[in-house]
């Protein structure tokens, strides 16, 4: 008797507000999904590593992806494809997609992370819709004060130990795993990484 296939898992919605919608996709070895597309931009975050072919629809020639763990990138829509995955081990993708066509402003705030702070934040890149920034912090490190101007999407690499002094001097300490997601709103504050392993995350901010 022949086994039966193995079902692609549809996509997790982890959140949704009236600005991103928020999935995991949880991406299985050997497994090819049905043709489909998407409708919006999308920032797309990989968990892990993970090797895909994807199919498409209107005659173009196979594509082989060889993602990296951490990688970020952009995907706009493409019209039908179907991908495969055709490394050996699962890996997880967040998918953040975009519902409003943003502002196209640049970022000019006088406490920007990637300005006040260049050794901890980074710009991934930019476009009309989003910024997308990396913070790193090493073992026991500390930040500057620093302002989020934006509504972002937080995609945690890493777990996070992190004390945060807003400038009032209310103190919060932020705990996540590697793989959460959260929506932040803007805010001002310092940060100090409480534990003795980097700490490492990506901010999508939204450009609304």
């Amino acid at each position: 008797m022949l086994a039966a296939p193995i079902a692609v898992a549809p996509p997790a919605t982890i959140f949704e507000n009236a600005q991103v919608k928020v999935l995991r996709t949880l991406e299985r070895p050997h497994v090819k999904g049905k043709f489909h597309e998407h409708q919006l931009n999308r920032v797309m975050v990989y968990l892990q590593a993970g090797q895909q072919r994807f199919e498409y629809q209107d005659g173009r020639k196979p594509a082989i992806f060889d993602w990296q763990a951490g990688v970020v990138k952009w995907s706009v829509p493409e019209g039908m494809h179907a991908p495969e995955t055709i490394s050996n081990q699962p890996f997880n993708i967040i998918e953040v997609e975009l519902k409003t066509p943003g502002t196209g402003k640049t970022i000019v705030a006088p406490l920007d992370p990637p300005k006040v702070d260049p050794k901890h934040y980074k710009i991934e890149f930019e476009n009309g819709q989003v910024r997308v920034l990396r913070a790193h912090m090493g073992p026991r490190e500390k930040t500057p004060v620093h302002a989020h101007s934006l509504n972002r999407v937080t995609v945690f690499l890493t777990g996070q130990n992190v004390r945060a002094i807003s400038p009032d001097g209310k103190v919060a300490i932020m705990q996540h795993k590697a793989g959460d997601v959260t929506w932040s709103t803007p805010q001002t504050h310092r940060e100090e990484n409480l534990n003795d392993a980097p700490f490492e995350v990506v901010a999508i901010e939204i450009k609304n």
